[in-house]
């Protein structure tokens, strides 16, 4: 199938039904008798529940149900999942923190649950509410990172000696120590990776049916893994998982925050069994800021030790890193990708200790790049900061320790070991798509008008695919249609595209004649769902194999309806041929057939389909190089993105399209929030800011240049298609690219650190302060 074969920028299948309004969100979904909740969240950052009077929000037009967190308790349901095996210094247990759906004693932040009220419509369910009567003893609150484990801090958790959640070690002390120990130059900095939201598209929501007489629950929600999402709801709910069904239709963006099963969804579940009616529960933008697990949040010291050539001989880093006040199920999110600090270098001994503090805010879960952006930035800081004491240029110290394609497969200073990789021709291809050799040109142009022009470059590489499965399913029915099952579940990323591209590549069937599905449990048998790039090394590869069992069973039917012999039949675009002769069956014949268990071999099964299940066993290491090239007015502190390169190696390319839209919109997070994005919360109080779109900065169209892409692509050999993730690679290169630019081009003011995000008032501060040091 040449246009549509595998590599071919094909456009995505799903975007006509989804322009032309043909979507379906949970917010579409409407079932008879279906009635409404509302969360009653918390005013306070902290806060002591004194007493709940729920009796006129009870007897309020409309009300069906009120729960407190009394009711919760009662249900016998249990808490949402969280971490029960984290450590402390020196290895002693931090404890399990508690995380019912609603509080009981205290709330913890801006935004905590206190009750759920259902109604039979939305507006009676807001209306009754606000009729609550709750009484709070308002108590300090800590919401600063920096500061959450100072001595004297308010403990979130007051069972608790601090706020300290964990303390995660990993690399080689011992010989990181003895590199600093033999350095000749020690470059020390300090980095405050800040606060930001996922902001989806489309506001998390969920809509829960429980039917009596089966006793069996229908989940729709939002999500990234199906099975996963229905075994941890049946251990929230004490049933078995055959009781539930979770289904997920379209998703407007997740970016690994939507997946978490939420307070709000038990409590639609519960709320749906006591009433025996259905009951949505959808959030407002507004509740989304309150309500949504937020992001990053970093404070790093960092310290690269180098010898008189400038060789990286170690690195030491140390991160505080906001827990939030809940820590959640899947605490990776701060350690998992902590090897990216070792970026492309041959750097021979890294150490790196996380502690993880509890705070007065939302919790913090996975996403886009889920510590990869963070370590990837604090590295390539690092490299351009060293670059600068030492009098050389960024790009000379990177060649000077990058790894060479010969040295591989190369363990990392840090727990990875990557497979293969061209990291100097990346950043060659990139220097010359930049078209770097003319920047000082340009640079000296846009002085002449009163600008400031820098560029920055980060060669970053990720880990993707990091172990799991992922499953997919191949059905013909007798006029030769196929549906085609995954486990994977998109929130926007094209697998329906790429899935049917490869199944048509490898079967020769026009993708018309494919029908697609995902999301269901009562429809998928098995798959372990979205996250960490996965999708297309694991899902893809799943599909590939249940396409090779569809041919091998086709052969074999091919042979005896043909009274052939098995080798000397060719496959080639969806028919079975015999070699050297004319005669033929396509797949749509022998789909037919394979119905008919008369027309079948001795010992074949009716039916032409297949079921298969993809296992990693090792993970792949996308990798690439970005250039960013910006101009800032010093009056105004404004920044203008004037040029954007990339070159990715992600392996295999499916479909050269799909993986721009990728690279680009991972770019757009990226310096979004260098530039633009922040949660900030009021010191003291604890009260969110930037709790809207007016406030909470999101970046546009025209906070862009166009952007470059180009591919160098190395197959990996660890997975049969030889491709490496691509979701998160935008993201992950884009946060150090910018930043160093903004850095190059506020040398000449004196200006060597910036806050993040660098918004035009903190540049213009920053700019003011330097030109004040020195006239002093």
């Amino acid at each position: 199938m040449g246009e549509f074969a595998l590599g071919q920028p094909v456009p995505r299948f799903e975007d006509p039904r989804l322009i032309r309004g043909g979507g379906r969100y949970v917010d579409d979904m409407a079932l008879p008798r279906m009635a409404y909740g509302y969360v009653l969240r918390s005013p306070h950052a902290h806060a002591r529940i004194k007493s709940i009077d729920t009796a006129a929000a009870k007897a309020a037009p409309g009300v069906l149900l009120v729960l407190t967190g009394d009711d919760w308790a009662a249900s016998g349901w249990n808490d949402l999942p969280t971490p029960g095996s984290l450590r402390r210094q020196g290895g002693a247990p931090a404890g399990k923190i508690r995380f019912p759906a609603l509080t009981r004693d205290k709330v913890r932040w801006v935004g905590d649950y206190v009750a759920f009220v259902v109604a039979e419509t939305l507006a009676q369910a807001q209306d009754a509410a606000e009729l609550i009567d709750v009484a709070y003893e308002p108590l300090p609150a800590v919401t600063s990172t920096e500061h959450a484990l100072d001595p004297g801090a308010p403990l979130v958790w007051e069972d608790r000696p601090d706020n300290l959640c964990f303390v995660h070690p990993e690399g080689n002390r011992p010989a990181t120590e003895a590199a600093m120990a033999q350095a000749d130059r020690i470059v020390k900095r300090r980095f405050v990776i800040n606060r930001v939201t996922a902001a989806a598209m489309e506001p998390r929501g969920a809509v829960a049916d429980y039917n009596k007489p089966e006793d069996r629950y229908t989940v729709y929600s939002v999500l990234q893994r199906a099975h996963g999402y229905r075994a941890e709801l049946a251990g929230i709910m004490n049933v078995p998982e055959s009781k539930i069904r979770v289904v997920a239709g379209d998703i407007g963006g997740s970016f690994g925050m939507k997946s978490a099963v939420y307070n709000e969804v038990a409590l639609t579940v519960l709320a749906a069994k006591m009433l025996a009616r259905p009951v949505k529960w959808t959030s407002t933008r507004s509740e989304a800021f309150l309500s949504d697990a937020q992001a990053r949040d970093h404070v790093t010291e960092a310290e690269l030790a180098l010898d008189q050539e400038g060789h990286f001989l170690g690195f030491r880093v140390k991160v505080t890193a906001a827990v939030g006040a809940y820590a959640q199920a899947n605490s990776n999110v701060f350690v998992m990708n902590l090897g990216t600090l070792a970026g492309v270098y041959r750097t021979p001994a890294i150490f790196a200790e996380v502690t993880a503090a509890f705070t007065n805010t939302n919790p913090m879960r996975p996403y886009r790049g889920n510590g990869r952006p963070e370590f990837a930035y604090v590295i390539e800081r690092m490299v351009d900061e060293a670059a600068a004491e030492l009098g050389i240029s960024g790009v000379e110290l990177r060649r000077r320790n990058m790894i060479p394609p010969e040295a591989m497969p190369f363990k990392s200073g840090l727990t990875f070991t990557y497979d293969c990789g061209e990291f100097a021709k990346n950043l060659d291809l990139a220097l010359e798509l930049a078209d770097a050799t003319r920047f000082e040109t340009r640079r000296a142009e846009a002085k002449a008008r009163g600008r400031l022009r820098g560029i920055g470059l980060s060669n970053t590489i990720e880990r993707a695919a990091a172990g799991g499965f992922e499953a997919a399913e191949v059905r013909f029915d007798k006029a030769g249609t196929v549906t085609l099952l995954s486990g994977s579940i998109t929130q926007g990323m094209g697998h329906e595209t790429v899935y049917k591209q490869l199944l048509c590549d490898r079967l020769g069937i026009h993708p018309d004649r494919v029908h697609y599905i995902q999301g269901d449990t009562d429809k998928v048998a098995i798959g372990e769902g979205t996250g960490g790039s996965r999708s297309a090394a694991l899902g893809g590869s799943a599909v590939m194999q249940a396409t090779e069992k569809i041919v091998a069973k086709a052969r074999t039917i091919a042979a005896h309806m043909l009274e052939a012999a098995e080798p000397d039949l060719e496959f080639d675009d969806g028919l079975f041929k015999i070699a050297g002769t004319d005669r033929t069956l396509s797949l749509s014949e022998i789909a037919a057939a394979a119905w008919e268990p008369r027309s079948l071999p001795e010992g074949v099964e009716p039916g032409l389909i297949s079921q298969s299940s993809y296992a990693a066993k090792e993970q792949n290491f996308p990798n690439g190089c970005h250039i960013c090239e910006l101009e800032i007015d010093p009056e105004t502190g404004t920044v203008e993105l004037c040029r954007y390169s990339v070159v990715d190696d992600v392996g295999t390319v499916m479909n050269p399209l799909l993986l721009e839209g990728q690279i680009m919109g991972g770019i757009a997070q990226g310096a979004g929030q260098i530039l633009l994005e922040d949660i900030h919360f009021e010191p003291g109080s604890g009260q969110l800011i930037t709790g809207s779109f007016m406030d909470y900065a999101m970046p546009r169209a025209d906070n862009f240049c166009a952007i470059h892409c180009e591919s160098n692509p190395v197959p990996t050999a660890t997975n049969p298609l030889g491709v490496k993730g691509a979701g998160e690679a935008g993201a992950v290169g884009a946060m150090p690219a910018v930043g160093n630019a903004l850095i190059d081009a506020l040398k000449p003011v004196g200006v060597r650190e910036l806050p993040m995000p660098a918004t035009p008032e903190a540049i213009w501060r920053a700019i003011r302060h330097a030109r004040l040091a020195l006239s002093s």
